[in-house]
C-alpha cells in the first residue's frame, strides 16, 4: 500500500513540477516574450550568433520547445534562413541543460519546502493584490512558478526516497543500457518537456534508485524525446517548416548516438573533473551540457551543407495558382488585359470558397461543377492552405499588372488597368475582414444565448445570397443588367445592415443580450457588412465599364445618405 501511496506522490511531484514550468514559460514570455522573438528574429546574423542567441533565450524561457517553434514560425515566415534557423536549434538545446544545473545545484543542497512555500506564499499574496494581466500579476506568477518547480521536485524527492528503500534494479541489468535510453526518449515525447524527465531523473540518483551511467543514458533520451513537440508542429507545414524539424530531429539523434557510443569516454572525462561519487547530481548537469556541446561542435563546420541536404529532402514546390496568365505575354497589352480579368474573376472565386469555407457553408449551395480547375482541386487543402495560396494567387496578379505597366498603354488601357487592381484589392481586403471575425462567429454559433445563435446562422445566410446573386450576375452579358443587378445587391447589403442594428436595438431593449455581447455582435457585423461591400466594390470594378462605375458611385453615395438624412448606413 505504501508503494502505491508512493507512486500517487511522484505523480502529484509530476504534475506540480509541470505546472510550475508552464507558469515560469507563460510569465517570462508575457513580461518579455517581444524581447525574446526579437533576439530570435534579428540576432541571429551568423552560425555562432544563431547557437549564442538559442542558448541564451532558452536558458531564460526555459522551454526549448517554445523556442523552437518560434525558429519554426520565423522561417515560415522568411525572415530566417536555415543555416541560422538550425544554429538556433543546437543553442537551444545548450540552453536546456540550465535546468538541470539549477536542480542539481539548488533543489537538493537546501531543505526544498524552505524554498518552495515562500515563493507559492508571496507569489499567492501578489495575485489578490494586482489586477490580472498586469507586469507585477506576471512577476507573482512567475514567483507561484518557482514555488511549484521546488515543491513538484519535493514531493518527487521523497515518493522516490520511500520507493528506493524497496526497490532494486538488479533484476533489470540484464536488458542493456538501451531500455533506459528508450525509456527517457518515450517519457519525453510523452510529457513534452525534457525538463520533467530529467528531474525525474536526478530525483532518482540522488536517492540511490538508479546508478550515474544510467541516469546519464535516460538524459541522452530525453534529448531526443523532446523533438517531437517540433515534429508535431510541422506537420502540414510549409517545406520550410520540416526542414527545420527534421534538423532538430537529426541534430539530437546524431548527437545522442555519438553520446551513447562514446559514454565510458564522456564519463571518465567528467570523473577528471569531480568525484561523480560524491557530486553525481552537478556530475549530471556537467554530462547533460558536455554532450550538447560535443554536437554543435561536430555539426557546426557542416552547418551550410546541412542547410542544402535538407532542401533537398523537402525542396520548394513552385505551385501554379493562376489559371490565365501563365500563357499570356505582357506585350500584347489587350490580350494580357483580358487574361488580367479574367484571373481576377478567377481570385473572386477563391475567395468566396475561403468565406464559405470559414463560416462551415457547404460550397455546393453556392459553386457548381463549372469551377476552373485549380478551384476544384484547391478544394482538398486546408483552410491555412487555402489562404496562402490566395495570398500568392494575389501576389502573381500584381507582379502580371507590374510587367503590364512597363509597356506602352493609352488611356483608356490605364484606367482599364486601375479598376482591375481596385477589383483584386477589395477582394483581399473583403477576406481579411472574415478572417478577423471568424472567433467571434465560433462564439455566437456555440453560445447557449438564442439571439447570439439565431444571428450566426442569419449572417451566414446573407452571405449565401449574395453569392447567389453574384454568380447571376457573373452569368450576365448585359452590362446594363449587370450595373442593375450590382446597384440592387449593394441595397441588398445596406437593408440588411440597416435591420440588423434595428434587431439588436430591439434585443438591447428587451435585455436579450448582455452589453459585453453588445460589442462583439456590432463589431462582427460592421467587418461583415463592410467585407460584403467590398466585394461589390470588386465585381463593379471587374465587370462594369469606366461610365458605369462614375454613375454606380454616384448611385452608392445617394443609398448610403438619403436626402432624409437619417443615413442609409447605421455605423458601429
Amino acid at each position: 500500500m505504501s508503494t502505491s501511496l508512493d507512486i500517487w506522490k511522484l505523480l502529484a511531484g509530476l504534475g506540480i513540477f509541470l505546472f510550475g514550468m508552464l507558469l515560469i514559460e507563460e510569465s517570462v514570455k508575457a513580461l518579455s516574450g517581444r524581447t525574446f522573438r526579437r533576439i530570435i528574429r534579428t540576432y541571429t546574423n551568423g552560425k555562432l550568433r544563431a547557437i549564442g542567441s538559442g542558448a541564451l533565450v532558452t536558458a531564460l524561457l526555459q522551454s526549448s520547445s517554445a523556442v523552437s517553434l518560434m525558429v519554426l514560425a520565423f522561417v515560415g515566415a522568411g525572415v530566417m534562413n536555415m543555416p541560422n534557423a538550425i544554429g538556433v536549434i543546437m543553442g537551444s538545446n545548450i540552453g536546456t541543460t540550465l535546468t538541470a544545473w539549477i536542480i542539481a545545484t539548488i533543489g537538493f543542497k537546501i531543505k526544498i519546502e524552505s524554498l518552495a512555500l515562500p515563493f507559492i506564499g508571496i507569489g499567492a499574496a501578489g495575485l489578490i493584490l494586482f489586477k490580472p494581466g498586469m507586469k507585477p500579476a506576471m512577476v507573482t506568477r512567475l514567483s507561484i512558478g518557482f514555488g511549484f518547480l521546488f515543491l513538484g521536485l519535493d514531493f518527487m524527492k521523497i515518493s522516490v526516497e520511500s520507493f528506493a528503500q524497496t526497490f532494486s534494479l538488479a533484476g533489470f541489468q540484464h536488458y542493456g543500457l538501451w531500455v533506459y535510453l528508450l525509456v527517457g526518449t518515450f517519457f519525453t515525447a510523452l510529457m513534452q518537456a525534457s525538463a520533467a524527465t530529467i528531474a525525474i531523473v536526478l530525483t532518482a540518483l540522488n536517492s540511490g534508485l538508479i546508478t550515474f551511467e544510467i541516469g546519464a543514458v535516460i538524459v541522452i533520451g530525453a534529448n531526443i524525446g523532446t523533438t517531437i513537440t517540433v515534429l508535431l508542429g510541422a506537420i502540414g507545414g510549409t517545406p520550410a517548416k520540416k526542414r527545420v524539424s527534421l534538423s532538430h530531429l537529426v541534430f539530437n539523434l546524431v548527437t545522442g548516438a555519438v553520446a551513447f557510443a562514446g559514454l565510458p569516454f564522456m564519463i571518465g572525462v567528467i570523473e577528471f573533473f569531480m568525484d561523480i561519487g560524491t557530486s553525481s547530481l552537478t556530475g549530471l548537469a556537467l554530462f547533460h551540457s558536455l554532450f550538447n556541446l560535443v554536437g554543435v561542435a561536430l555539426f557546426f563546420p557542416f552547418l551550410g551543407h546541412f542547410a542544402t541536404g535538407l532542401s533537398r529532402v523537402f525542396p520548394d514546390h513552385k505551385t501554379i495558382l493562376t489559371v490565365y496568365l501563365n500563357q499570356t505575354p505582357t506585350e500584347v497589352t489587350d490580350a494580357a488585359i483580358a487574361a488580367l480579368r479574367k484571373e481576377i474573376g478567377h481570385l473572386l472565386q477563391e475567395c468566396q470558397l475561403y468565406n464559405l469555407r470559414l463560416l462551415r457553408i457547404d460550397e455546393k449551395l453556392v459553386f457548381d461543377t463549372d469551377l476552373p480547375f485549380e478551384a476544384n482541386r484547391r478544394r482538398r487543402h486546408s483552410l491555412e492552405e487555402l489562404y496562402e495560396n490566395i495570398k500568392l494567387l494575389h501576389a502573381d496578379i500584381f507582379t502580371f499588372y507590374s510587367n503590364i505597366q512597363n509597356q506602352k498603354l493609352n488611356s483608356t488601357e490605364a484606367n482599364e488597368l486601375e479598376r482591375l487592381m481596385y477589383a483584386s484589392r477589395n477582394m483581399m481586403n473583403a477576406i481579411k475582414n472574415f478572417k478577423g471575425v471568424l472567433h467571434n462567429m465560433d462564439e455566437f454559433d456555440g453560445s447557449d444565448n438564442p439571439y447570439l445563435n439565431t444571428q450566426y446562422k442569419l449572417f451566414r445566410k446573407r452571405i449565401v445570397e449574395l453569392y447567389l446573386t453574384m454568380g447571376r450576375l457573373l452569368q450576365m452579358e448585359d452590362k446594363e443588367e449587370q450595373y442593375r443587378g450590382l446597384l440592387a445587391a449593394f441595397g441588398h447589403i445596406e437593408a440588411a445592415d440597416n435591420g440588423f442594428i434595428k434587431n439588436t436595438l430591439d434585443a438591447v431593449a428587451e435585455k436579450k443580450i448582455q452589453e459585453i455581447e453588445i460589442a462583439s455582435l456590432v463589431l462582427v457585423n460592421r467587418l461583415f457588412t463592410q467585407s460584403c461591400r467590398m466585394q461589390i466594390y470588386g465585381m463593379k470594378d471587374l465587370l462594369l465599364t469606366h461610365e458605369q462605375v462614375v454613375h454606380f458611385d454616384h448611385a452608392v453615395d445617394r443609398i448610403e445618405t438619403p436626402p432624409d438624412g437619417k443615413g442609409g448606413t447605421v455605423s458601429a
